[in-house]
């Protein structure tokens, strides 16, 4: 029962180290020499009232509700705080008592600067020595990037960690203030700009960038500097990951491609979606793609009335079926195997399900495949569409909200031109129903099913080559969350008939992004991993474009969301185009298919 670390323990300490600091004060009043027996007699006297003092005011102060290994300043304030009332409370008491007699003027500041020693230089020597015991002996020996609050908070948990596997050596830090300063120990060595140096220098063997509220353009130039020096790195997470960590060690990870992509996250008003969404029924079609399967999980958070997911592939319902099963038991889903384009099956579940929202996500989006399959794009992505659409304002849906893409803007193949003209039609029947038609529109999405990601990172490894079309072509992109949380926001402003078009920042060379991930992955590139110009495929652009040059592009009050000015179309030439369309793809003729695509959309330049 007895433990060196118990409040019994330590209070026993304390109460010892009183009457060593009351004679300690008199001997070096007296130059370390024996107290004269008058002295000594009223020392020994007064004692008492200096132990009941003390006492009395170490408890009030919480001296004991601290841990000797933890000791931190605070515990130092709460004993200088208890030891300088003790020594006003003495002075009081001795006078009143004695008029201080026998009591040299020296003694009542020595007494508090010894009892302060003995009180705090234990605890803090008990701590070292723990640290140390626990402490780490070997692992990779790692150079700290950024000695803030996250470095130093990391340095600690690191040498605390006997099973880390990191050993901290040093800092650096562009903060000139802070410089060949010791910090825990360890030294802040100059400028992020020397990491090359020191990494020769102090034997370095991991980089740990404990910056995370890092820009992007920060981030990126700290991992370029790694990649020079080729040496693997880790980085932190968000300052909102961090709020969950027990210890921030466990949370390094690789530094990710979305870290250096160049552009800053989007952080919405979830509270105000989640209140406009709350209570309502929802269809998500192609709710087993990239885009539907998030959208799904992000609406299932929302105390919906019911959920209904959509999608033709029966793996990829089955997939996010089981997703929403485990992660969100309470929220009544519908999940229904079928096509858009099936009037049967969209009546079905829209007369069965009674849905206030639909989220149409369903789309056929591979730019080179569709320009051989003319018919089932036509098919799917505007047939479908306008079944979907005029289905649900038979049945009264309040919201129909098309996601569509930036390959839509001046459309160069199949994709995009029916995605247009799934836009078109959105549009007129805005203006035709009570149903309220909103476009969303937005780029590339990061790690999406057939994306360039998922391919570079297979092709990485496989050993490679990377295949880039073009050494010039860009593309827009932003991640998966993001897109899906601005769908949301965009469904929640949106008034029917309005194109938003999401702010994707700018531009990414791919060939920028191969390069990146080639690095990301502790590769060289063009000595370990080459990247090969395989030219432009069928349909496809150098650039993408998000608005038309006709389309005004207006701000918003919300933050990457902004407003295209639709153009409109007259409402008989465009029923006629319409359906001139829907009897080509009847017929299955492409020629009469693609006429009737250039009539509805004027731009499109195959």
């Amino acid at each position: 029962m007895f433990k060196f670390r118990s409040r019994l323990t330590i209070f026993i300490h304390d109460l010892v180290m009183v009457p060593c600091a009351w004679y300690g004060a008199y001997w070096l009043r007296f130059n370390l020499e024996p107290l004269p027996e008058r002295y000594f007699a009223a020392a020994t006297a007064f004692l008492p009232f200096v132990l009941a003092i003390q006492v009395c005011l170490f408890w009030q102060f919480g001296l004991y509700r601290g841990v000797w290994r933890f000791s931190s300043l605070p515990d130092l304030i709460r004993i200088a705080k208890a030891v300088a009332s003790g020594m006003i409370l003495i002075t009081i008491v001795l006078f009143f008592y004695s008029r201080l007699a026998w009591v040299p003027r020296a003694v009542i500041p020595l007494y508090f600067i010894v009892l302060l020693l003995l009180l705090s230089v234990p605890r803090f020597m008990y701590r070292a020595w723990k640290e140390k015991l626990s402490g780490i002996t070997d692992g990779d020996r790692a150079l700290i990037v950024g000695a803030g609050a996250a470095g130093v908070m990391l340095a600690k948990d690191l040498l605390g960690n006997k099973n880390s596997g990191y050993l901290p050596v040093a800092f650096v830090d562009d903060a000139v203030n802070i410089r060949q300063r010791d910090i825990r120990g360890l030294r802040v060595e100059g400028a992020i700009d020397k990491l090359p140096k020191l990494i020769d220098k102090l034997g370095i063997e991991v980089v740990l960038i404990a910056i995370p509220s890092a820009t992007d353009v920060q981030m990126r130039r700290i991992v370029e500097i790694c990649e020079a020096a080729r040496i693997p790195f880790k980085t932190l997470p968000s300052v909102r990951d961090l709020l969950s960590a027990q210890h921030l060690g466990q949370n390094l990870r690789d530094v990710s491609i979305e870290d250096i992509l160049g552009r800053a996250p989007v952080h919405l008003n979830w509270q105000a979606i989640a209140e406009n969404l709350a209570g309502k029924k929802i269809l998500v079609t192609g709710g087993g793609g990239s885009i539907g399967s998030e959208l799904c999980k992000q609406l299932a958070r929302i105390k919906l009335d019911g959920l209904a997911v959509l999608d033709q592939s029966e793996f990829n319902l089955y997939k996010i079926d089981a997703q929403l099963a485990a992660q969100y038991p309470h929220t009544p889903r519908h999940v229904v195997l079928g096509d858009v384009a099936d009037r049967a099956t969209v009546r079905s579940v829209i007369e069965q399900f009674n849905p206030d929202v639909i989220f149409h996500a369903a789309a056929y989006k591979h730019v080179p495949l569709l320009e051989s399959q003319i018919r089932e794009g036509v098919h799917n992505n505007v047939i479908g569409t306008q079944i979907l659409a005029e289905e649900a304002v038979a049945a009264g849906v309040g919201r129909f909200v098309l996601i569509s893409t930036d390959k839509a803007v001046n459309p160069t193949n199949i994709m995009g031109a029916t995605k247009r003209a799934a836009e078109i039609l959105c549009q007129n029947m805005n203006d035709a129903a009570a149903t309220r038609f909103i476009t969303v529109r937005f780029g590339n999405v990061l790690d999406s099913a057939g994306s360039v990601v998922p391919l570079f990172r297979e092709q990485i490894k496989a050993g490679g080559p990377v295949t880039v079309t073009h050494p010039d072509i860009s593309r827009y992109f932003m991640t998966i969350p993001e897109a899906c949380q601005l769908i949301m926001k965009a469904e929640t402003v949106g008034r029917g008939g309005e194109v938003f078009v999401l702010d994707m920042g700018e531009p990414v060379k791919i060939t920028y992004l191969a390069e990146q991930m080639i690095r990301l992955s502790g590769k060289r590139v063009g000595d370990e991993i080459a990247i090969e110009y395989v030219g432009l495929r069928p349909g496809e652009k150098l650039y993408e474009e998000l608005f038309h040059e006709h389309e005004q592009l207006v701000p918003t009050d919300y933050e990457k969301l902004l407003l295209a000015k639709a153009r409109l179309y007259d409402q008989a030439n465009w029923q006629t185009q319409i359906n001139a369309l829907v009897r080509a793809c009847r017929e299955g003729k492409e020629a009469n298919m693609l006429n009737a695509l250039k009539c509805l959309v004027p731009e499109y330049q195959s």
